[in-house]
């Protein structure tokens, strides 16, 4: 995985997308998905692209089960942005 993309769990995930000053994308996935594994190297070079202006996160679905409930993440891969905290919806 990047550098450029920070790996969460349910206890750092509060912590480090509610602190961000910038919008940052988070990619809910899972080690078993094919279609996660697909889409992986793409996000990898996103993350590289828009490192200064956005960053990327990346959790897995054992890490942050508690958060991908309260986000309502019914599949994998599932990405959302989040601006101050929230999901942006628009």
């Amino acid at each position: 995985m990047s550098e450029q993309i920070t790996t969460l769990t349910d206890a750092t995930f509060d912590e480090v997308v509610g602190a961000s000053d910038k919008p940052i994308l988070v990619d809910f996935w899972a080690e078993w998905c094919g279609p996660c594994k697909m889409i992986a190297p793409i996000l990898e070079e996103l993350a590289v692209e828009q490192s200064a202006n956005s960053p990327s996160a990346s959790s897995t679905s054992t890490s942050t089960s508690r958060t991908a409930t309260k986000f309502s993440v019914m599949s994998i891969p599932t990405l959302l942005l989040f601006k101050d905290g929230e999901v942006v919806r628009d």
